[in-house]
């Protein structure tokens, strides 16, 4: 990847100018699998203006020269409550890859969920990490397969379990099926070398058909209290949306939910994960963290979930435009550009901890 002059550099100042370049820079194969959504992608756009729509009541007069931006989840305390989302295929977008990404990560300080599509594996991520490790996963249909690549994670490190549960099959991608989407020559999926048919190098079905030999359309509750039967980290799951969902996951035991819609490319025209964020914080009421993702660009974004019930948020493609521009100092970068922005807007609004951050903050 060729180096950022130090004027262009000086030039990226916002998360939406690390998007414009990584456009300018990578391949059309890799941009649009990046940037694409579901369909007609209506959530991926209503994902991002639905924070527009969510307005702020400033607060003055209030002494804020002292701001703690740190959160505690599943036993660990995070210096701020932004957490690097599982996306797939990072050498797609950069040499180096989930390690470039692991190294960005590492100068921030921010935990990253390793993605079971990654390029590079869990235990080669781990050996150049430093910050916290999580790992999601794709229950496989091989329970005896899903299990060992959980060990796997478990033994490298990775201290949640991060299950993705909205995904039996994967959405109409219409950008990804135009493109004839696959994995360039000379990259694969260390996490599901051996389970691949018929060449794939995606987990996108053969033309006419909607299933995955690498999705799980069987999988149930019953598969998630067998995954909490011998898994040795916490347990969350990744695609609520629901309340009644909300309430199943407590009472099954796992440890936390992400309320998300997988970034907008599975099912076009639900709702966005800032719209249905407070039913299913309410419901849960402090019984177990909830966390968000989706259409997070801005710091004040941040101070919005958190105001609406999220424990903390999780971000995915503006780390990976960063990836694209700058390897691991564009992740960094990226990071730093958020929780600046998100410590920035805490002041203006008068809050001093994360702790303290509630909907007083809403117009």
């Amino acid at each position: 990847m060729t180096p950022l002059s130090p004027n262009r550099d000086s030039e990226l100042v916002c998360l939406a100018d690390y998007e414009a370049l990584a456009r300018e820079r990578l391949s059309l194969l890799a941009y649009e699998y990046v940037s694409g959504g579901a369909s007609d992608e209506v959530t991926l756009r209503w994902n991002e203006e639905a924070f527009h729509k969510i307005r702020l009541r400033q607060k003055i007069l209030t002494d804020v020269s002292n701001l703690d931006t740190r959160v505690t989840l599943f036993g660990e305390t995070l210096p701020y409550p932004i957490v690097l989302a599982p996306a797939a295929y990072h050498r797609l977008l950069h040499r180096d890859g989930e390690l470039a990404t692991a190294r960005g990560a590492n100068a921030v300080g921010a935990t990253l969920v390793v993605s079971t599509m990654a390029t590079t594996s869990v235990e080669e991520i781990a050996a150049v990490s430093s910050a916290p490790l999580w790992f999601q996963l794709y229950v496989q249909p091989d329970r005896g397969f899903t299990k060992s690549l959980v060990q796997r994670a478990e033994d490298a490190g990775c201290r949640v379990l991060c299950v993705t549960v909205d995904t039996p099959v994967i959405g109409t991608r219409n950008r990804e099926m135009r493109l004839q989407f696959a994995l360039p020559e000379g990259l694969d999926r260390p996490h599901l070398r051996g389970l691949e048919k018929h060449g794939e190098t995606t987990h996108r079905p053969r033309e006419g058909e909607i299933y995955s030999s690498t999705l799980d359309p069987s999988l149930t509750w019953k598969d998630i209290e067998w995954l909490l039967s011998w898994a040795r980290v916490p347990v969350i799951l990744k695609g609520v949306s629901h309340p009644d969902d909300a309430e199943k996951a407590i009472k099954t035991g796992v440890s936390g939910i992400i309320v998300s819609n997988h970034g907008a490319r599975n099912l076009d025209t639900v709702p966005a994960t800032i719209e249905v964020l407070p039913a299913v914080a309410e419901r849960v009421a402090g019984r177990m963290p909830v966390l968000m993702d989706g259409g997070i660009r801005r710091g004040t974004d941040v101070l919005k979930a958190i105001a609406l019930g999220a424990d903390a948020v999780l971000i995915g493609r503006p780390y990976l435009y960063g990836l694209a521009v700058a390897g691991a100092a564009g992740v960094a970068r990226v990071v730093d550009i958020l929780r600046a922005e998100f410590a920035m807007a805490m002041a203006l609004t008068g809050t001093t901890s994360v702790a303290s951050l509630n909907a007083s903050v809403l117009w």
